[in-house]
Formats: structure tokens, C-alpha cells, sequence
């Protein structure tokens, strides 16, 4: 049996993103999710081979968007046992998270209920950036920018080319296309560096800037029409 599975189908709604876990709610109460063909009820199951359908109706009269400083401590998505999620701790309604951090990492995260966005932003074939700002544990090694920049074997994966710049002895910043789990944290374990901690600082044109932890912003105006137009959805 697959991990995960059977999975509780607002949890399910989360992990892929069409609503929040309260929100999935709404739409199984609403008649708008269904399971095999059949409607959905409060408190399903489903299977890794289900099929799931999800049938909103009309789109969103208003799409937000919302950039969030993930603390250190939060998951970004289906929180376990004493966990907290990004839900837990936003007040906001009917937005998701678009992407992933791990708990034990902080920054950037793109909250919105635009789901056109989701493959657009987090499909490896767009390569759009990310940037991130790492201390380590031990001191970066003299050959630590050419050997990250050049791609690193983390195993199972061998990581596309990179864009480093040193800040100190044990602290560099590092813009990748791509995002493989724990990517960067694989990828200084192979040089030899653990990390400290790791911060997400920049999606693409969206900046954390000063954005104090647990606290969120309103994506609009030119910064949004920049994003959205690199996305496709703006012509």
C-alpha cells in the first residue's frame, strides 16, 4: 500500500492543491467532488488509484494573490499529530499554498486560490527562479561554488546548473530552476557542508524583502502583472 493511502479526501484536495482542507469541505457539502464516479460525503477515504473529480463551477469571481514568511517549525500542508500548518496560522480563506517548504526551513510561500498558477510556477520544464539564502555548519569548501553551480549527484539526481554567490565562510545565497525534495540540502551534503539554516527569499519578480515571520502581503499592481505575465496569463 502506498504511504499516505487511504487518505482522507479533503486531506487529498489539500495535497493537490484545489482548496484548502476547510475549503474542501465546502465543495464535498456542496455536491462538487466526487469519488468513482460518485458524489463525495464528509469524512471519505480515498485510494492512490481513485479517481477524484472536482467540479467548481464557475472560477473565482476574484483572484488573490498573497506572498507569506513561512516560519521555521510550520509544514506548508497536512500537519501531523501536533504539527501546525500554513492554514493553521494564516487567517485567510480559501487560499493554498502553491509549492512546498520544509518545516525545518522558512521563507517565501505563494498563497493564492488561483490554480492556474500551480503547474505554471512548480512544472521543472518552465524554470522559473528561486532564491535562497543558506549558512551552514562547516565552512564551505574553496571549490564549493564550482562544484554547486556545475550540478551535484545527490544520488538519485544529478542537479541542473545553479547560480551561487558566497557571503561568508558558511553562508551563500543560490537561484535554482528546479526543486527536487530537499534539493539544496542534498546538494550541500554532497560537498560537504550541512546545513544551518535555509531561507527562501525570492520566487521569480516575488521578493520576501523585510516580510517578519507569520506575516503575509498582498501580491497586486505592477509586481502581480510582472508575475502573472511570466506566467502565461497575462498578455
Amino acid at each position: 500500500m502506498s504511504e499516505g493511502y487511504p487518505m482522507r479526501i479533503n486531506k487529498y484536495l489539500a495535497l493537490k492543491n484545489y482548496a484548502t482542507r476547510r475549503g474542501a469541505d465546502e465543495l464535498i457539502e456542496k455536491n462538487q467532488v466526487l469519488i468513482n464516479g460518485r458524489f463525495a460525503v464528509l469524512g471519505d477515504k480515498v485510494m492512490e488509484n481513485d479517481v477524484v473529480e472536482v467540479r467548481k463551477g464557475k472560477k473565482p469571481l476574484n483572484y488573490v494573490y498573497y506572498a507569506y514568511h513561512k516560519p521555521v517549525g510550520i509544514v506548508t500542508l497536512a500537519p501531523q499529530r501536533d504539527e501546525k500548518s500554513i492554514e493553521d496560522m494564516v487567517d485567510l480563506k480559501d487560499v493554498f499554498p502553491v509549492g512546498r517548504l520544509d518545516k525545518e526551513s522558512s521563507g517565501l510561500i505563494i498563497l493564492t486560490n488561483d490554480g492556474r498558477i500551480t503547474d505554471r510556477l512548480l512544472n521543472p520544464k518552465h524554470d522559473h527562479e528561486k532564491e535562497y539564502i543558506v549558512e551552514t555548519r562547516d565552512k564551505l569548501r574553496n571549490n564549493f561554488q564550482e562544484k554547486m553551480e556545475a550540478g551535484v549527484d545527490i544520488g538519485d539526481y544529478v542537479t541542473g546548473k545553479c547560480k551561487v554567490n558566497i557571503l561568508g565562510e558558511k553562508k551563500f545565497s543560490v537561484i535554482l530552476g528546479e526543486g527536487k525534495r530537499h534539493q539544496i540540502r542534498r546538494m550541500c551534503v554532497a560537498l560537504f557542508a550541512e546545513v544551518k539554516t535555509l531561507k527562501r527569499v525570492r520566487v521569480m519578480n516575488i521578493k520576501l524583502e523585510k516580510l517578519a515571520p507569520n506575516s503575509f502581503r498582498k501580491i497586486e499592481g505592477e509586481e502581480l502583472n510582472i508575475f502573472l505575465k511570466s506566467l502565461g496569463l497575462l498578455g
